[in-house]
């Protein structure tokens, strides 16, 4: 069974830092690419940021270009997230993503096959 467990969320000031992790267990986590999706009260989900198995090319959104950064530890079957200058439009319940096969774009959430539950991040003014 496929499980993807997000964690590193909380409540942080703006202008501050939080590093999610995800980790993956239940399968091959070395050859999928892995995406973080974000989700505020009352939008759609939206993308944030991917990484290519390999770890050598990273994808993000305007919004977040710049502050966060997508990384992978292949051997500890987790990708992270550093979120730096902390805004409070930030403020949304992120989510990770799998996506095991070779095609889709990276910023599609139809792409990732997997998702874990979600966790919190909530900036303060």
């Amino acid at each position: 069974q496929v499980q993807l467990v997000e964690s590193g969320g909380g409540l942080v000031q703006a202008g501050g830092s939080l590093r999610l992790a995800c980790a993956v267990s239940g399968r091959t986590f070395s050859t999928s690419a892995m995406g973080w999706f974000r989700q505020a009260p009352g939008k759609e989900r939206e993308f944030v940021a991917a990484i290519r198995w390999s770890g050598t090319t990273t994808y993000y959104a305007d919004s977040v270009k710049g502050r966060f950064t997508v990384s992978r530890d292949n051997t500890k079957n987790t990708v992270y997230l550093q979120m730096n200058s902390l805004k409070p439009e930030d403020t949304a319940v992120y989510y990770c993503a799998e996506n095991p096969t070779y095609g889709g774009s990276y910023y599609r959430e139809g792409t990732y096959v997997y998702w874990g539950q979600g966790t919190q991040v909530t900036v303060s003014s």
